[in-house]
């Protein structure tokens, strides 16, 4: 079958033009991403080590990363070797594995004992689905809402977090999740309500079907697209931002020269998108500040207690980003007309390289803002932006990493998209109660339209990463903000002053924001500035929230990193997910409360923040029927890496 299946895609893609990203190359950097021709090198070696079947299926093929010290110590034009890691199914069977590309030959290959991978694109609208809706029961079900024809029906198939009963402990478990199709193109509002399957995914058997308080269709429509618009809303005057010289910055390869800062940028199926070596050029020394950066998780929690709704407790970037969590971008609208776009090439289920184009974009502009100012003199603020969206089912999410001539790093991530709903009888937030606010329909969530009420959640979000201030050898360090007292004879009763204290374990740097209790967190150095300050970043956080599901709450204990906002671990090659490596249909405890359950050291030593923010998501009704995008950002700040401010010298052209 592999051979057949080789012949037929390789005369497809005679008269495919592949973009140029995506063509044969040889990698310039050993970070750079596996080519096209890679991957097909990973699957051949497979072959020849009798390791495919019919059953086979990738949830990952991708680099797997070189030895940290040798990506610092590399230099332009060195060799290199190539090597892929890879995470397969075969059946309920899950196998990792390593590929020397470089050498030919599959270098290990080793079964994982109960855990379940990644959600399969097929697995959405997979067989069992369509058992699923030809069940004499679906039928009944359907003509109870209204529904004479499951033509008129759109189901797929989700992962149910872990809440089920131990009989199923070990199946690949999926629940329905159906909509009605009609006249409209959008159809988050007309989700099928009280009807619950639950199906093993590989025995392809309806393990539960249960049909209650059924709730009729929704009539009426919320598309958003330029046809129900209508017409648009023009500015007066037309604004344009051009750079007739070009850009400012240099890509090469997946290499990124802007002003002081040099970076690697690699597209990666399961985050999107890694931000790796970056330096910051200071005369003629280039001091490392960060190795790597990404986003490393998602977690969404519905806070409805109906059995549909209870088991959304997604975990998006570890459950569902088979097929590459990036979208491709829209020019002109996701990233400006002149920005440069990074093509990708991701794995399909049965592995065969698939090009995606416009994965990432990078592209400078200007806000019209200073860097900094006093007086008469100042100087205009200039950045760059490496950008990435991800879209999940309903919700887009987009990761932003803006460099500044200042040396700082934000990382900004905007939640868009579409809100879950839940259809209702009631027809809106007026409706009679005698038991207090607990009974209202909408209880769980508000009213976005008559009978559609968008469901409370949560989103959290969590960042690795692996800083290199200056250097591998760092220190974590909390700077604790405290009031001082001052002598009665004082004409001032009170100050505040700062206590710097170096944290040594990972249990002490699980760590909470608190207005109450201020404190900063800082990466240091060995090194000094010219006044004899380590040279540090701070990590500086924005807005978030503390979580309000109660420990014993499964969902709460399969997301453990939603724990603490911060988390610092000793640098492990193998610890990269804040959920761990297989969250689909997880046992409690895993990722982060796994990698610190030891306490291990880091006192001067590579160290690895992993950062959580998120917000608790009451919606409005201005985010009805698609929502503007909403920002949360952080920083990664220079504190004492510089002897003056770096920007000093920035130019006067923004």
């Amino acid at each position: 079958m592999f051979r057949a299946l080789r012949v037929a895609c390789l005369c497809v893609a005679v008269s495919v033009v592949v973009s140029p990203a995506a063509q044969a190359q040889a990698a310039l950097h050993p970070l750079d991403p596996l080519s096209r021709q890679e991957h097909f090198a990973v699957l051949e070696i497979f072959q020849q080590a009798g390791k495919l079947t019919d059953a086979t299926r990738f949830t990952r093929l991708s680099l797997k990363a070189p030895d940290k010290a040798a990506v610092w110590a590399w230099k332009p034009g060195a060799p290199m070797s190539r090597s892929a890691e890879v995470v397969i199914s075969q059946g309920p069977a899950v196998f990792e594995a390593t590929v020397d590309i470089t050498g030919k030959r599959l270098v290990s290959w080793t079964e994982r004992k109960g855990v379940q991978p990644m959600w399969l694109e097929s697995e959405f609208g997979a067989d069992v689905v369509d058992k699923a809706m030809k069940d004499p029961r679906f039928a009944e079900a359907l003509k109870k809402r209204g529904i004479t024809n499951a033509q008129f029906v759109t189901c797929i198939a989700v992962p149910p977090g872990n809440f089920e009963e131990p009989k199923y402990a070990g199946k690949r478990l999926g629940v329905l999740s159906c909509r009605q199709r009609s006249g409209y193109r959008n159809t988050w509002a007309r989700r099928i309500e009280g009807l619950v399957v639950v199906m093993d995914m590989h025995a392809k058997e309806i393990l539960e079907f249960t049909d209650d308080e059924p709730v009729p269709a929704v009539p009426g429509g919320n598309d958003f697209d330029r046809a129900a618009v209508g017409a648009l809303r023009e500015h007066a005057t037309p604004l344009e931002v051009r750079q007739p010289a070009g850009p400012g910055y240099t890509l090469k390869g997946h290499m990124v020269s802007w002003d002081r800062w040099r970076f690697h940028v690699r597209p990666d199926s399961r985050v999107g998108m890694i931000v790796s070596t970056a330096t910051w050029r200071d005369g003629d020394r280039e001091r490392p500040v960060l190795y790597e950066g990404h986003l490393s998780e998602i977690f969404v929690p519905y806070m409805s207690p109906q059995k549909d709704w209870y088991v959304r407790t997604f975990i998006d970037a570890g459950e569902f980003s088979a097929g590459g969590l990036a979208d491709s971008l829209s020019p002109g609208v996701d990233c400006p007309a002149y920005a440069t776009y990074i093509d990708s090439v991701v794995p399909e289920d049965a592995g065969w390289p698939k090009d995606k184009p416009r994965v990432a974009c990078i592209f400078e502009r200007t806000g019209g803002d200073m860097i900094w100012r006093h007086s008469d003199e100042g100087r205009p603020q200039r950045e760059l932006v490496v950008r990435m969206i991800a879209t999940i089912g309903n919700y887009d999410y987009v990761v932003d990493w803006r460099f500044l001539p200042d040396g700082q790093i934000k990382v900004a991530l905007g939640a868009t998209g579409i809100v879950e709903t839940k259809m209702t009888t009631a027809k809106d937030a007026r409706v009679a109660s005698t038991n207090g606010p607990s009974s209202r329909a909408d209880a769980y969530g508000r009213f976005v339209e008559d009978h559609v009420v968008a469901i409370n959640h949560d989103h959290y979000f969590n960042f690795r990463l692996d800083m290199d201030v200056d250097g591998p050898t760092n220190q974590f360090v909390q700077d604790a903000i405290v009031a001082r007292t001052l002598p009665p004879d004082h004409p001032r009763r009170s100050i505040w002053v700062t206590e710097t204290r170096r944290i040594d374990t990972e249990q002490a740097a699980q760590l909470a924001m608190d207005m109450h209790a201020p404190a900063l967190w800082r990466v240091t150095s060995q090194q000094e500035n010219h006044v004899g300050y380590p040279t540090s970043y701070q990590l500086l956080p924005a807005h978030s929230i503390h979580t309000l599901l109660t420990p014993d709450d499964v969902a709460r204990q399969r997301a453990g990193f939603i724990n603490h906002h911060l988390w610092v671990t000793p640098y492990a090659a193998s610890e990269r997910y804040a959920a761990g490596d297989y969250p689909t249909l997880s046992t409690p405890g895993q990722g982060l409360p796994a990698y610190t359950k030891g306490n291990r050291s880091i006192t001067s030593t590579d160290v690895v923040l992993w950062y959580t923010f998120g917000m608790h998501h009451m919606v409005r009704a201005e985010e009805w029927p698609v929502m503007p995008v909403l920002w949360h950002e952080f920083a990664l700040r220079p504190f004492d890496f510089h002897d003056r401010n770096p920007a000093m010298d920035a130019g006067m052209t923004p």
